[in-house]
């Protein structure tokens, strides 16, 4: 049996495995199983666990640790704002890390700190942006702002946010020509009354999220600079739950903030695989 917890973040949520002793490994062995069904398998919301990504805890040289990121797909990705939140709690509560920590990610080192349920994390500086990228789709043209925040994204701005076809429209932006061959996540977002609102079409995991960080970082980030306004910004995702964006001029710190929930914890059994 392997054991497991299972946190979420604003409506993110993700399975955490401590594998500083390489207990993944000895697992799938067991098992004949590949990573990817694994992932797939136990993030599987009706014969699984649940889950929007698995993350595995390891050890690292350069940081009090480093994380294997996994889509629910059992795709990889460098980086996720609330998966690494949820990361950060996870170390600090099972002392792999005090409560300022830094973590390797495939987009970097990433700095956090842990207050309680409450994480902020310093992301890496976003690069490859474009606030004003034109992409045909079915005889129209969308405007949006592409940008990288340790993973792609691609958020374009509505009228009325609650009726956007996300999983639609999202759909064929993800797999837009403009962002082959890896794809973009896709953002869809709305101010109003004095928060930004925000609604993500995820990569890998193929569908609409509750909330993504990085994506809405992304689009905090594309509403400030379009529509000149300060580098502060409350997010609401699609859960109603709240983060907080801020970022200097040239980008070279950016935060993420937000509260996390520790769900359960537990054991993978073998009949999970068939």
């Amino acid at each position: 049996m392997l054991e497991f917890s299972k946190l979420e973040g604003t409506g993110n949520d993700f399975i955490i495995i401590d594998n500083c002793k390489g207990s993944i490994s000895n697992y799938l062995k067991e098992e004949d199983i590949s990573i990817k069904k694994f992932v797939k398998t136990v993030c599987n919301r009706k014969k699984g666990i649940g889950a929007d990504g698995l993350i595995l805890i390891e050890e690292s040289k350069k940081a009090d640790f480093k994380w294997q990121f996994f889509n629910s797909d059992g795709s990889t990705a460098t980086m996720c704002g609330n998966g690494a939140r949820c990361a950060a709690r996870y170390a600090y509560k099972k002392g792999l890390a005090s409560e300022n920590m830094l973590f390797e990610t495939g987009a970097g080192i990433i700095e956090a700190t842990v207050k309680e349920k409450t994480v902020k994390v310093l992301l890496t500086k976003p690069y490859n942006i474009n606030f004003h990228l034109k992409a045909p789709v079915e005889n129209k043209e969308i405007v949006g702002a592409f940008l990288n925040t340790g993973v792609p994204h691609f958020v374009v701005f509505v009228d009325d946010i609650e009726n956007t076809d996300v999983n639609s429209l999202g759909k064929k932006i993800r797999h837009h020509r403009l962002f082959q061959p890896e794809g973009t996540n896709v953002n869809f977002a709305q101010y109003r009354n004095g928060k930004l609102y925000v609604r993500t079409y995820e990569r890998g995991v193929e569908g609409e999220t509750l909330a993504c960080g990085t994506g809405s970082v992304a689009a905090a980030i594309s509403y400030s600079k379009i529509f000149n306004t300060p580098p502060l910004v409350e997010v609401i995702t699609r859960s109603k739950e709240k983060l907080t964006v801020c970022f200097d001029e040239n980008f070279e710190k950016v935060y993420l903030e937000g509260n996390t929930s520790w769900i359960c914890d537990g054991t993978i059994k073998e009949e999970i695989f068939g």
